[in-house]
């Protein structure tokens, strides 16, 4: 209760949203997947368009290609794509239907993502904790924790490896998959991290100063004022660092030779190209539907949080 009698807007509960309200969020998510849509559409457009009206051998200038060929080796048509993943594999009888192989390594993709994202999540909110409480941690960790962005994700991979695999405590034994994890979370924590942050720090001075008037401590602060404040900018950073971590997943795949996922079938179906020029789109079109899957699993912890919902800010 504050001076006057009345309750505060930190003691205040989450607002109830009426039926209205959720009435116009449905129409608004339902407008988003329309639009989502309706841009899938249109890419295929674009796609489809260049291939008949492009030159077949792209266009060169100065030996660079500035536009890519559109012979059917290199941008087969999409209906042809589309077929080829529900055809089998290869010749051999019993051969699974493509888009079940892919399906397979894309959950083997997604397991070692996930694990990434979490372990990232874990370091990245640490951080951003330690940041908060200390004025001095923030300035020696941000200029570090940006800079760490900056290593090519490609040599680092197999550093990490070679790393894990001299890892040997009584009966555990590093597995390949954890150096793919480990790279993963080394994508996700960096928006986790700085999203996180800019929320923990984003109450205004009069709702510190209010705490502050009622005797709260520091955590208690962080519990009832800093942490609501904080999820319109956390859930941005952890749909990106979803995001981040499927993209790390399967570039440290292809870097550490794991087997089973889909940075290697990725490898391996693009040498096949050459005679089957569809099939090689298979296991991107499931790079880019795991991307998106994980991105839009954080929605499920923004639907436990929708009274915080006000708005999101992007990290």
């Amino acid at each position: 209760m504050t001076a006057a009698g009345t309750p505060s807007a930190v003691d205040a509960p989450p607002a109830v949203r009426s039926p209205r309200g959720r009435a116009r969020s449905s129409r608004a998510t339902a407008s988003r997947l329309g639009l989502g849509a309706l841009a899938i559409l249109a890419v295929a457009a674009v796609w489809e368009l260049y291939k008949w009206l492009g030159p077949a051998d792209g266009l060169v200038i100065g030996g660079a290609r500035i536009l890519p060929r559109t012979s059917d080796l290199a941008m087969p048509h999409i209906p042809d794509m589309v077929v080829r993943l529900f055809e089998p594999v290869t010749r051999a009888d019993g051969s699974p239907p493509l888009w079940l192989e892919v399906a397979g390594a894309a959950s083997l993709t997604l397991g070692i993502a996930a694990v990434g994202w979490l372990l990232g999540l874990v370091v990245g909110f640490a951080l951003s904790l330690l940041m908060v409480r200390s004025r001095i941690a923030e300035a020696s960790l941000l200029p570090w924790i940006v800079l760490s962005q900056t290593v090519p994700l490609i040599a680092f991979a197999p550093v990490v490896r070679s790393w894990g695999s001299r890892v040997e405590i009584g009966a555990f034994e590093w597995q390949d998959w954890m150096s793919v994890a480990l790279i993963a979370s080394y994508l996700a924590f960096f928006p986790i991290a700085i999203g996180a942050l800019r929320g923990l720090t984003s109450p205004a001075a009069m709702h510190t100063d209010l705490m502050t008037s009622y005797a709260a401590g520091w955590w208690a602060t962080l519990v009832k004022l800093r942490l609501p404040a904080s999820v319109p900018y956390l859930l941005p950073a952890l749909r990106l660092g979803a995001a981040n971590a499927v993209v790390g997943a399967i570039v440290a795949e292809v870097s550490t030779g794991l087997r089973g996922g889909l940075g290697r079938m990725i490898v391996q179906f693009a040498g096949q190209a050459s005679g089957d020029p569809a099939k090689s789109w298979g296991p991107i079109f499931g790079a880019i539907l795991l991307g998106l899957l994980a991105a839009g699993s954080v929605a499920l912890i923004g639907g436990g949080l929708r009274n915080y919902r006000r708005a999101e800010v992007s990290a």
